[in-house]
């Protein structure tokens, strides 16, 4: 996230990362990056390392995103090279409990975050392609979630009941509001194909493959070793389609998508993101960056 927390400070990450993970924290500073989660850059006696936040609900329960690190972990220990996974605690475990969410920590990675236009270039689409080719060919590690579908067929109603009044939750609410009791019909075609396409996929769940969820640019790092993966929370059995997003305009041929399943998982995009921002804009905020950012968001999945 762009904005820093306001219900936690950095001496309260420091004290989770120091207690669980390394003996003392020299120095930790907030990173304004990414969206969804707060994350820090935090040294130890000459070790680096890469620290987020995930707040539970909706997308997860403490058990769940517990299941969905040490499935990273797995199958970095397994060998799977582009996964780079969170450190286990000295409990084990792999998050932490701090009240306000769970806190995780990961090796720091040393290289670069692709731009949009260096993730097309030919050579680097190859090494994502193989990457998530290696990644969809691994051995499920055991616990890993099977991927379910964001909302059920009650979505659009429950949406269409909810912005039936004004909002006065914040300086944004109306607009969002606004916008999507606009598009409710829309909403309801969406999810309704969503479910139906979703039921198609659940009969043939006995091909779903490990999938990352979000292998998109922001979550690749070239090091010298190559392309690592990291923000592994949405780690999950699904259609192996659910990573190809970002893939098909550039590598389609290389990948032989079924129709059906890309469908699926644009739809699962653009009615989860629907989902996040109506709880957003619902809910108290102040028209922060991150605030202009999730309406810019919720207007483009809005739009046809």
């Amino acid at each position: 996230m762009f904005t820093r927390p306001a219900f936690i400070g950095d001496e309260a990450i420091a004290h989770a990362v120091a207690t669980h993970w390394l003996r003392e924290v020299s120095d930790i500073r907030y990173l304004p990056w990414g969206f969804g989660a707060h994350h820090w850059r935090v040294v130890s006696a000459g070790t680096t390392v890469f620290v987020t936040l995930d707040q539970l609900g909706p997308r997860h329960t403490a058990t769940s995103l517990e299941a969905a690190y040490a499935g990273a972990a797995a199958l970095a220990a397994a060998g799977l090279d582009v996964v780079c996974a969170p450190l286990p605690a000295r409990s084990g475990q792999f998050t932490v409990d701090v009240g306000v969410g769970a806190v995780s920590v990961t090796p720091w990675l040393w290289g670069s975050t692709p731009t949009e236009a260096q993730a097309r270039a030919p050579q680097h689409v190859r090494d994502v392609v193989l990457a998530l080719d290696a990644l969809h060919r691994a051995v499920p590690p055991e616990g890993l979630r099977f991927w379910t579908p964001q909302v059920g067929p009650g979505f659009a109603d429950e949406l269409r009941a909810r912005t039936a009044e004004p909002w006065t939750s914040g300086p944004l609410a109306e607009r969002a509001r606004l916008a999507m009791a606009g598009r409710i019909d829309a909403i309801q075609h969406w999810t309704d194909r969503y479910l139906e396409l979703a039921d198609a996929a659940y009969s043939r769940r006995d091909t779903w493959v490990p999938t990352h969820g979000e292998p998109h640019n922001d979550n690749q790092v070239v090091t010298a070793a190559g392309v690592r993966l990291v923000d592994w929370e949405s780690l999950a059995l699904a259609p192996r389609e659910r990573d190809y997003a970002d893939l098909l305009n550039v590598a389609h041929d290389q990948l032989h998508p079924d129709p059906q399943m890309v469908e699926l998982f644009a739809l699962d995009w653009r009615i989860s993101e629907i989902a996040e921002y109506a709880r957003w804009f619902a809910a108290p905020h102040r028209g922060t960056e991150d605030d202009h950012t999730a309406l810019g968001g919720l207007l483009e999945e809005l739009a046809d």
